[in-house]
């Protein structure tokens, strides 16, 4: 059976919540203003929700994987008013340097969620805050890559060149939202 739904890939830290370098206290999590409408807006919309984060903390000793394991539980809390739910999180611990399997750019996380939850790559879309989360969506031939510009948005922006002709660029998670249901099919 082809693989039938589409997808909204998510960067977590700088897309989902603020941006703290190596933020491995659930305490510190802080969702962005409007994210839990417009995450259960794509939900809605029978888009499947998918996060894929680098945590390069733990590699280089920051923090251990329980530690992330709380935040993303701090924000799956946080969340749960709003009715969110992700199919998945996916997450690289290796530090930049290190050999890893799923760390973005690489496509590999969004290859097996493709795979695990029967996804058309070419009807969804990756969000996220750094040339990494776009790459990774190139990569994986994703139909759109969106920038957002919260996080370290901003600064990636005004450093895509040629690669702005292939980036929709968004204030924020809410801006994201909007353009996909208004140019993706579910």
């Amino acid at each position: 059976m082809p693989p039938s739904h589409a997808a909204v890939f998510l960067d977590r830290d700088g897309t989902l919540i603020v941006e703290k370098e190596y933020l491995s206290d659930p305490a510190g999590v802080e969702i962005f203003p409007g994210v839990g409408a417009a995450l259960r807006r794509l939900m809605d919309a029978r888009l499947r929700l998918v996060v894929v984060t680098n945590q390069s903390g733990i590699g280089r000793g920051y923090y251990t994987e329980a530690d992330m394991h709380r935040v993303n539980q701090r924000v799956l809390d946080l969340l749960a008013p709003e009715g969110v739910r992700f199919e998945q999180i996916y997450f690289a611990p290796e530090a930049p340097d290190q050999p890893s399997r799923g760390r973005k750019p690489l496509p590999q996380f969004l290859f097996d969620a493709r795979d695990a939850f029967g996804l058309d790559l070419t009807r969804s879309c990756m969000v996220g805050d750094k040339q990494a989360d776009l790459e990774c969506g190139w990569n994986a031939g994703v139909r759109q890559c969106i920038l957002v510009r919260t996080g370290y948005g901003r600064e990636t922006e005004a450093q895509l060149g040629s690669d702005a002709s292939r980036t929709v660029v968004v204030d924020d998670l809410t801006a994201a939202a909007e353009w996909i249901l208004q140019s993706i099919q579910p």
